[in-house]
């Protein structure tokens, strides 16, 4: 389940007056500025309802003190029943106790996300500059650049507000929830909205949305490894604890975070939020995501404009502080440049393009998670999935129950048959299959107790009653029960299993794989009459009874798609716990190539660097456990890939963490869909290839918004180094360069609408500096060289008229730099090959035009623009005609030299 904790609400009842707390973080944290004083005023004007001292008594005791005490006690302590709470009282709660979600996790109302687009340190260089102007007395300048900034501060908070709302929208389509008691009645809710003294009810699959004191327990283990670090399932039951001095003994208490792989329960809630165990670890075991391929492509180039930047702006500003006397001047000249040189709009570009483009994957089918997973899914060349339901049709049926002479035997679909009925783990679509195949009378039996699977023993096991006789009937992997019998059912007879005797089971069970059956083997035992208590311990001289064999057919048109996908540059790798017979059959069914088999008992026999030179020639990877998966997906990353993984299972979700893109299904389990980065509504490929094509078109449009403000950024540098040096005035005034910013960024906005051109998104794309770099110093130079072109035409007409220079330059910059995504954005040649979307078209034009009539405006004298002659503008529309074609030209030059993997 959606899981963790409210810090926020409990932060400001514990420093509900003490401003000096709230008031000395942002000097300490200073990117958190705007959120401590929200908070502030979140604190002095929201009111707080006193909490009853008996709740308040109940919120400070510990777990160890509520797992000594009895169920019902408990319940009454926090003033519940097993009914559960009234609605009223569980709203009153939430305003005593907070949502139950981490600080964190908080999601910022409008305000702070307007409030946050001030913390970007240009902005606030720009408004100290301005309180500095105003106290120079220059009032205009200072208004304009304040004008300028707040108008960039609400575009960009305008759009990326609205984008982030689509998104969110989406999200909240598989939003985990709680089964939960209210009013007598049992209720879906989400797990913000879990308050102290809710009645949960638990099953497996489930996530544990809070911490919480068991009430009624059936065969209830929980895999609680992220917290305590055990290896194995621990069992939860509702008897006291006597003496608890680790939380493991805590066999009472159920942790936020942790998820049950079987049986079912009725609990509790103690504690929520920062309050759980999870939550006051929270800094140790929360960090931020790992980077998948893109963010640390994005981080990349930030280095690299960073540095830079800082080096162009720090020589500019001390150069004319020296030369000019100016410092004021200077300084603000310096800071307008490094807006104009820096693509600050490149957050909010990203924010739309994966927000659209999330709601296009919506419509195919796929539910994106985390947006910046989107690029990375256009990015993936390999995807690592299981057969079941993405090659096969999930639609699995029973064929054969046989003796372990290989015919068809009652006694064996008996036993399969107690064993799924009675088993309370994950229910799996082979027990479906065994229940569902036809009715069987188990009326004379009485389950005693269960042993649940694990994916170590690969088998689980159930104890059933009748009349007196106990017997455990074993059911899992062959190879496994094969490892704990030590005879054979044959005629009712039981005989020791020799080494022959085994391989002609294990012949025939082979034989079963290579037909394309999934097989599970059968085993009993006859217990002791007087044993209650059962564990894997018990799990040794089995009797073998037989097999039941499954079906689960190919998919009629995988093979279209997996061609499709191959088409794209996606290799698939098809990783299970199935053996290798059954699933080379299937991948043979649907077309898939096999160039190799690795067995899971044999990949620890490999090193790291040898496993990466094996995941390179294997295409299935069979008899898996999770742990054997996760190794072969940072091989593969470690080799250069982006990889996605598809899973729905409790095994699955280290793997969906693991690798770049996890991507669950709707019906799977809670703790997969939560470390999913996208869900799909149906499991299979198909939609998959859908998801891709928009994967590649947001990070198209993005590297469009990149490619385009290097080539002319990188060239603003040297353009306006060379003015600082040669010219006796500034080329610009910061007004002018904010203003031309501004107009540049708005016409961009609507890149993310942009078409992308087919051959762009035929192939998997990454994130490469190297090329970036080339780029760069290829078109940049070319941007610079018409810049002093300009500069000699302005200069030569208006030696001594700066305001006449700057007004010419300024509309030969803007029209270069906002007119050359049109040669930047394809690889076409010519451009005109490949048509924009009208919204980009428009925007573009429309943004040249409007900037181009400023010197004829009444606020032209504002901006110290002046109107130019018909034939200055002439030359001017000329150069900026004969860039577009040089550029055009050395982009022809460039793809035929660098190989183009953007």
């Amino acid at each position: 389940m959606h899981i963790v904790s409210g810090a926020i609400y409990s932060a400001n009842q514990k420093h509900k007056r003490d401003y000096k707390t709230w008031l000395i973080l942002p000097l300490v944290h200073g990117r958190y500025f705007c959120y401590n004083i929200w908070n502030i005023f979140f604190i002095i004007l929201t009111p707080k309802p006193d909490m009853p001292a008996a709740l308040q008594a109940q919120q400070l005791q510990t777990l160890a003190m509520f797992a000594s005490q009895s169920a019902e006690s408990v319940v009454t302590a926090w003033e519940s029943s097993r009914k559960g709470l009234t609605k009223n009282e569980a709203d009153r709660r939430i305003q005593l106790f907070g949502p139950n979600t981490l600080a964190r996790e908080r999601k910022a109302g409008w305000l702070f996300e307007l409030l946050s687009n001030f913390k970007n340190p240009l902005v606030i260089v720009l408004l100290f500059a301005s309180l500095l102007s105003f106290g120079a007395g220059q009032y205009v300048d200072a208004s304009l650049v304040l004008g300028i900034v707040f108008m960039s501060v609400s575009l960009n908070f305008f759009q990326e507000h609205r984008a982030n709302k689509a998104a969110e929208k989406l999200k909240a389509r598989v939003a985990t929830t709680a089964t939960v008691l209210r009013d007598g009645k049992k209720v879906e809710l989400p797990i913000l909205d879990l308050v102290p003294g809710d009645i949960v009810l638990l099953s497996a699959g489930d996530l544990a949305p809070a911490d919480m004191r068991v009430l009624e327990s059936k065969d209830f283990f929980v895999n609680q490894s992220s917290l305590t670090g055990e290896s194995f399932p621990a069992e939860k039951s509702a008897d006291p604890v006597e003496k608890a001095e680790e939380i493991t003994a805590l066999h009472n208490i159920v942790f936020l975070g942790t998820n049950v792989i079987s049986g079912s329960a009725m609990a509790v809630v103690l504690k929520t939020g920062s309050h759980t165990e999870f939550g006051k670890i929270a800094k140790k075991l929360v960090g931020e995501s790992p980077d998948n391929d893109f963010t640390k492509g994005i981080k990349h180039f930030s280095v690299l404009i960073l540095r830079t930047t800082i080096c162009f702006v720090l020589f500019i500003f001390l150069f004319n502080a020296l030369d000019k006397k100016d410092i004021l001047q200077s300084f603000l000249f310096a800071v307008a440049v490094a807006v104009g040189l820096t693509p600050e709009l490149l957050p909010m570009i990203m924010s739309i393009t994966m927000a659209s483009g999330s709601i296009k994957m919506a419509k195919h089918g796929v539910i994106v998670k985390k947006l910046t997973a989107i690029p990375s899914f256009g990015s993936m060349d390999i995807l690592c999935t299981d057969k079941t339901g993405t090659l096969t049709e999930d639609k699995i049926t029973l064929i054969k129950y046989e003796d372990t002479a290989g015919r068809m035997s009652d006694d064996v679909l008996l036993h399969a048959y107690l064993n799924s009925s009675h088993q309370t783990g994950i229910r799996n679509p082979l027990d479906d299959a065994v229940i569902g195949f036809r009715p069987v009378d188990i009326s004379a039996y009485t389950k005693v107790d269960e042993i649940p699977f694990d994916f170590f023993r690969k088998k689980m096991s159930v104890v059933v009653e009748q009349n007196g006789r106990h017997v455990l009937i074993t059911k899992g992997a062959p190879e496994e029960v094969f490892k704990s019998c030590s005879c054979y059912c044959k005629e009712n007879a039981c005989i020791a299993m020799d080494k022959k005797v085994l391989q002609e089971l294990s012949d025939h069970y082979h034989e079963l794989s290579r037909q394309g059956f999934r097989v599970l083997a059968i085993a009993t035992k006859e217990m002791p009459e007087h044993q209650k208590k059962y564990s894997k311990a018990d799990e040794t001289d089995l009797q073998l009874v037989g097999f039941v064999a499954f079906l689960d057919p190919a998919k009629k048109d995988v093979s279209k798609v997996l061609q499709q996908l191959e088409q794209l540059g996606i290799d698939i790798k098809i990783i299970t716990g199935d053996n290798e017979f059954v699933t080379r059959k299937i991948c043979e069914e649907v077309g898939l190539p096999i160039k190799g088999v690795l067995l899971g008992q044999d990949i620890d026999a490999l090193t790291d660097d040898a496993l990466r030179i094996v995941v390179e020639r294997t295409t299935i990877f069979a008899r898996f456990s999770p742990d054997e998966k996760n190794r072969i997906i940072n091989a593969l990353r470690l080799n250069g890939h982006v990889v996605g993984y598809m899973g729905d299972g409790i095994n699955d979700a280290p793997s969906l963490k693991a690798a770049d893109v996890g991507i669950s299904v709707s019906n799977g389990v809670d703790v997969a869909k939560e470390s999913a980065d996208m869900v799909l509504t149906h499991k299979g490929l198909r939609e998959l290839v859908d998801g891709v094509m928009e994967g590649r078109k947001t990070f198209g449009n993005t590297m469009k918004y990149v490619m385009m403000g290097i080539s002319s950024n990188f060239g603003n540098m040297f353009s306006v180094l060379g003015a600082v040096l040669f010219l006796p005035y500034l080329p610009m005034l910061p007004v002018q360069i904010l203003l031309n910013n501004f107009l540049y960024d708005l016409s961009q906005i609507t890149i993310p609408s942009d078409s992308v051109d087919p051959d762009y998104i035929s192939r998997p794309r990454k994130w490469d500096i190297r090329f970036i770099r080339n780029f760069m110093f290829t078109f940049g130079p070319v941007s610079s060289a018409f810049d002093f072109l300009t500069f000699y035409v302005l200069y030569t007409a208006f030696p001594a008229a700066p305001a006449a220079f700057r007004t010419g330059w300024f509309l030969e910059s803007l029209a270069t730099q906002t007119l050359v995504i049109h040669i930047i954005r394809t690889q076409h040649m010519p451009f005109v090959d490949s048509r924009p979307s009208k919204r980009l078209l428009l925007s573009t034009v429309a943004i040249v035009g409007i900037g181009w009539l400023l010197p004829y405006s009444p606020i032209a004298g504002y901006l110290q623009m002046v109107p130019l002659p018909p034939s200055i503008l002439g030359m001017l529309a000329g150069i900026v005609v004969c860039y577009l074609a040089v550029t055009e030209m050395a982009k022809r030059w460039f793809y035929k030299k660098h190989t183009y993997s953007m």
